[in-house]
Parts: C-alpha cells; structure tokens; sequence
C-alpha cells in the first residue's frame, strides 16, 4: 500500500469534513483519534441514559402547587450535584419552533459549498462557518462542521455572518434566541432557589449584558466512526449550555461510564459548565461531554452558550460558604478565555479557579 504524507492541521481544518465526506475520502491524520477497539466493548457505554427530566414549567408557573415545586426543586437540585445536567421539558418554546431552527440549520449545511463558503471564517476565528480555530500541536480534530454566531448582546451580532438562505434564516434564530433568554432565566432562578438561595443571584452574576452564543453543528457520517469523534471529551467554559439536538450522538460521562443521552424532539438538554460549578462552589457538576460519530446518518444539534457578561467577576455565592462547606473556588473574571486556552490543548481549567 503507498504511503501519503498527512497535510498540516490548517490545510485539513480549510477542507469542511462534509466536503471530504461527500469526495468519499476516509478519515485521517488528527482527525483520527481513537483506537478502533473503543466500539467493540471496550469502553464503557450505557446505550440508555438516566439523565433527569425537569418539567420547567412546575418550576416557574404560578399555579404549581408549593409541594409540587419543591419536588421538583429536590430533583434539579440532585440532577445537577450528581449529573450536571438534564433534559428540560414544558419550557415554554412551542414545538414548531423548535422545528424551524431545525430545519433552516439543516437547509443551511445541505447548501452547496461555495453558499457556505460565503460565511466562512479563517482557521483563528470562532464566528463564521467552519471548524474550530487550530488547536496546540498533537491535539485532535472534530469530524464535524459549525456555524457560530454571537446573538446577545445584539450589538455583538456580525449580520454578515449570518446567512441569508434560507431566507428564514434570520427571523428564526432571533425568535429562538429571544425564547432562549427566557429559558436562562427561569433555568437561574431555579437553579438558586434548589440551593435555598434568593432567585436572581446568579443572574445578578451572569450580567445584565450576560452572552449567548449560538453554534449549529453539522456531524456528518463517517465510515469508520470507531475511529474519530463529531467533538472530542471536553468540559464547557460557559455558565451553562443548553443543546437541542435531532439524533442522538451527545454522550455524558459519570462515575467513569459514558451515557447516550436520548432524543427527546422536545427537550433542551441543560449541561452546566465550569462557571456554574463556580458559583454553586462546587455542588453542581460540570461534567465532561463528548459526540461520538456514526456510519448511517448525519446529526445536527444548536448549542446555546450562555455565559457572563464581558469583565464581570463571578465566584461563589457567599450563603454556599461555611464551615460545613469552605469555599472551594476563587473569584474570575473573562474565564471562558482561560477555559480556552486550555481546551486547546485537550486539557480541563476547572483547577486555575481552585483555592
């Protein structure tokens, strides 16, 4: 068999893996990041996943029974100490929209390349088409496409990134990105008052000028999905995530074992980053994620990315600091930045806020 040289990380990463997908070409070089024996039992994956679901309506409605709330306080409350995560249900945003950021995701990643490529971003910047920005040497590549976009505050939208087909394109996501705000508030105030805490602190922490950042992932298929990941196992620098996806793929990792999370056409999946594990001095989790690849079909998920706002110091809420429980992280400020820089080099953050 001949021997090919593997071209550099930035000439692969200015190649879209739908691209090489659709020219028939295998996986190679840094997109290879697994052994091949992963899938044949040796890793330990749970095909059904226990991961909670939280009715958010229980949470926020005025017409929930105190008891039925606190029930389901107590559940957020262990969902998020054990799992860091959960699926949220009866959240408020109705099933056809959910379905049209769907579809004009979809309808944008099944454009022909050179409409894409409209919107492309280099191999250093974060908003635009494409794939991350390159990674330190020896780290891996995703076997995945993005968009990613800044929604909030509006005055950090690039609308040149944004794309005009399908023509819904832009209407849709301000309307989800508005609906998207309501869901991060009601999240927080939950999230406080399950650790018996007044209910705006942590959006009082997150900022009147708190960020959302969308992120359409496109995973396309791969004929050896044993071999590379759609995104590698990593942990979010954000205050939290909250994904809603059409496949399954998205897989949690707790006490060792990786969970599929199922597809739940209406749920958001609410994964915690280190930033929450911050405010909450270590009681909720932000646990290490990733998505595995598959030979059959495609995936598409929209990650929201809500974080603090710009320069605003964060760190944990004074009542979860006792002598029962000493402080266990510093105050940041900007640590999505910090996060990373360690995120490409294949490596967590979460230490540099430790005392």
């Amino acid at each position: 068999m001949a021997a090919y040289s593997v071209p550099p990380v930035e000439e692969l990463l200015s190649k879209r893996v739908q691209e090489m997908v659709f020219h028939g070409e295998e996986p190679r070089g840094p997109y290879i990041c697994r052994s091949g024996d992963d899938v044949d039992g040796k890793e330990d994956i749970m095909d059904t996943s226990p991961i909670p679901l939280i009715d958010l309506n229980l949470l926020s409605s005025s017409t929930t029974s105190d008891n039925e709330r606190k029930q389901e306080l107590e559940k957020l409350g262990s969902a998020l100490s054990s799992w860091g995560c959960f699926q949220g249900i009866a959240h408020g945003i109705s099933a056809s929209l959910l379905d049209k950021i769907r579809q004009v995701s979809r309808e944008f990643f099944n454009q022909p390349m050179e409409e894409k490529n409209k919107y492309a971003k280099s191999v250093v910047d974060f908003q635009g088409y494409g794939a991350d920005p390159v990674p330190e040497q020896g780290q891996s590549l995703d076997w995945s496409d993005r968009l990613f976009l800044e929604v909030f505050p509006e005055d950090g939208r690039q609308y040149n990134l944004w794309p005009q087909i399908p023509i819904s394109f832009r209407e849709v996501l301000e309307d989800y990105s508005e609906k998207m705000k309501m869901v991060t508030e009601i999240t927080s105030k939950a999230m406080a008052k399950s650790l018996k805490l007044e209910e705006n602190c942590f959006l009082e922490q997150f900022g009147k000028q708190a960020q959302l950042h969308a992120r359409f992932n496109y995973y396309s298929p791969c004929q050896r999905p044993d071999l590379v990941l759609g995104l590698k196992p990593h942990a979010d620098g954000t205050g939290y995530t909250i994904i809603l996806q059409d496949e399954v793929g998205l897989q949690v990792l707790k006490d060792g074992k990786w969970y599929t999370v199922p597809n739940n056409p209406t749920a958001l999946i609410v994964l915690m980053g280190d930033q929450m594990e911050i405010m909450s001095n270590g009681i909720f989790k932000s646990p290490v994620h990733r998505v595995v690849s598959n030979s059959d079909r495609d995936r598409i998920s929209i990650a929201m990315f809500y974080t603090p706002e710009l320069g605003k110091e964060i760190g944990p809420e004074d009542e979860l600091v006792n002598v029962d429980r000493p402080r266990v992280y510093k105050k940041v400020t900007d640590y999505a930045e910090t996060h990373w820089k360690f995120y490409q080099r294949g490596m967590r953050a979460l230490h540099t806020a430790h005392i």
